[in-house]
């Protein structure tokens, strides 16, 4: 198959990249993976690196982003954190990938039965994984509204948990970044909000900002 170049990437729109990702998650599903000669493209990207995304994935075993988004080397850049989240360095990560590399796509994806999740619904301390978790707080206070008397441990309260903080993070990063955001603002970059079902690999996509190709923004959400 063909590889990304400079090139390839320098001409491909947020849309299209976004639609790669969504072609290789139905390929994935269906057990369909493309034929890749993982060697050659060691050769032929040792040179230089041309990713069209990058991805904010939780660090579950299950969720590799290459895997479920059936992508060779090369094809993107995976940032894995427990319980995707969204901290200065993942986002100084991101402008290295948009600004100096130039990926047209930013994806928060989070998973279905997510143990960071379920963990900071039920207040566990660990080390240094209580400040990580500490961050879900914003999410668990908002759901706790949406959902009054749902018990916290339940698996209903830790899955809307989890969709709330990809929707959270995707709004903080155009809020802490002025670098995403001019090129959100230039029509650059998309960012996506995702949600991967480990029981079935299906990746549902929440909320897709988009620019248009004269510019401006589209806003596409599954739940509207």
């Amino acid at each position: 198959m063909k590889l990304h170049t400079s090139e390839t990437l320098a001409t491909m729109t947020p849309q299209k990249a976004l639609q790669f990702l969504k072609d290789g998650n139905m390929r994935f599903v269906n057990n369909l993976k493309l034929n890749r000669n993982l060697l050659d493209q060691v050769q032929y990207y040792k040179h230089g690196q041309h990713p069209f995304a990058i991805i904010l994935s939780c660090m579950d075993s299950r969720t590799s982003a290459e895997l479920i988004f059936d992508q060779g080397l090369g094809d993107i850049f995976s940032l894995r954190i427990a319980g995707n989240i969204l901290n200065d360095d993942i986002i100084g990560s991101m402008e290295y990938a948009c600004q100096v590399v130039g990926s047209k796509l930013i994806m928060i994806l989070g998973h279905s039965k997510c143990g960071a999740s379920g963990g900071a619904c039920a207040g566990k301390e660990v080390g240094k994984l209580t400040q990580l978790l500490k961050k879900l707080d914003v999410s668990i206070d908002e759901v706790k509204k949406e959902m009054p008397g749902c018990s916290c441990t339940s698996q209903e309260f830790v899955d809307a948990v989890t969709q709330h903080n990809i929707h959270h993070s995707m709004d903080e990063i155009l809020t802490r970044s002025s670098v995403l955001k001019n090129l959100y603002d230039e029509g650059k970059i998309g960012i996506v909000a995702a949600y991967h079902d480990i029981d079935t690999g299906n990746v549902e996509f929440l909320f897709e900002d988009m620019p248009k190709e004269c510019g401006c923004k589209e806003h596409s959400c599954s739940h509207a």
